[in-house]
């Protein structure tokens, strides 16, 4: 299989984990007060590695879209030789409310000759999210209306939440989450705690496993891991995906934050 189908198949995973990441106290540059806890609004910039090699780059931003709201967005596209066999040119816009549950999304997306726009509103009122899909090359359209949680997260939320807590090893947490056409309840667990180093320096963390695969929210087969800082910023230091063959691990890398 070309690497350019493998990148093709986790792309949205890795669009969506992106968008979770806050890399505070890892680059140079402004750093937030003591004082402040996340979340903050900010915006970064890191690479996605497959097979030791680049396969794409992101620059996510995290900002208030109201007094109340969250707005995080993304924009993914392909590098090297995954751009010359199968470029994606992504665009990825999250609202949440002040918990991260979801409010609307959508997700712009550009790959090899394909092009379709995903729209989700969520209607808290009535305890449903509308899913609008369209192929703007084929012009076809899907819609459809699914019952969900009071408070009901898309992946980005979800784990965004999930760095705002304080969940320890042997502890796990059950959230509802949808992509649209259904709803689950993901389990997220504390695994253990790790030293894990980013540009030469060790930060104490704790690791986690969110089973998002196996047919719960993604019908493939894989893991997803990530290492979780202990100190009051709780920072992402590292996502890896284990899909199996023929994609095997893919994993997400830090390179430069800054604070908005």
């Amino acid at each position: 299989m070309h690497c350019s189908d493998s990148f093709r198949r986790c792309r949205c995973i890795l669009a969506l984990l992106a968008l979770a990441l806050a890399v505070s106290g890892l680059t140079r540059g402004q750093q937030p007060s003591k004082d402040i806890k996340f979340p903050y609004p900010e915006r970064l910039t890191y690479r996605i590695e497959w097979r030791l090699v680049t396969a794409g780059n992101a620059v996510v931003q995290l900002s208030r879209g109201a007094p109340d709201d969250w707005e995080i967005n993304l924009h993914l596209e392909s590098a090297g030789l995954v751009s010359r066999l199968f470029r994606v040119l992504d665009n990825y816009k999250v609202v949440s409310n002040d918990q991260f549950c979801g409010t609307n999304s959508t997700f712009d997306a550009q790959e090899g000759k394909r092009h379709i726009v995903t729209r989700l509103r969520f209607d808290n009122s009535r305890h449903k999210v509308e899913y609008d899909e369209r192929d703007l090359v084929k012009n076809t359209s899907e819609k459809k209306d699914l019952d969900i949680a009071p408070c009901t997260y898309e992946v980005v939320g979800a784990l965004a939440a999930l760095r705002a807590m304080n969940l320890q090893p042997g502890h796990q947490v059950n959230l509802p989450m949808t992509n649209g056409k259904k709803l689950v309840s993901v389990k997220i667990e504390g695994v253990s705690k790790e030293n894990i180093t980013v540009d030469g320096k060790s930060y104490p963390s704790t690791k986690y496993e969110a089973f998002l695969f196996d047919n719960v929210l993604f019908k493939r087969r894989g893991r997803l891991f990530l290492w979780i800082t202990d100190d009051k910023d709780r920072i992402p230091l590292e996502f890896r995906l284990h899909l199996g063959f023929p994609t095997g691990t893919v994993t997400l890398q830090l390179e430069k934050r800054e604070l908005l």
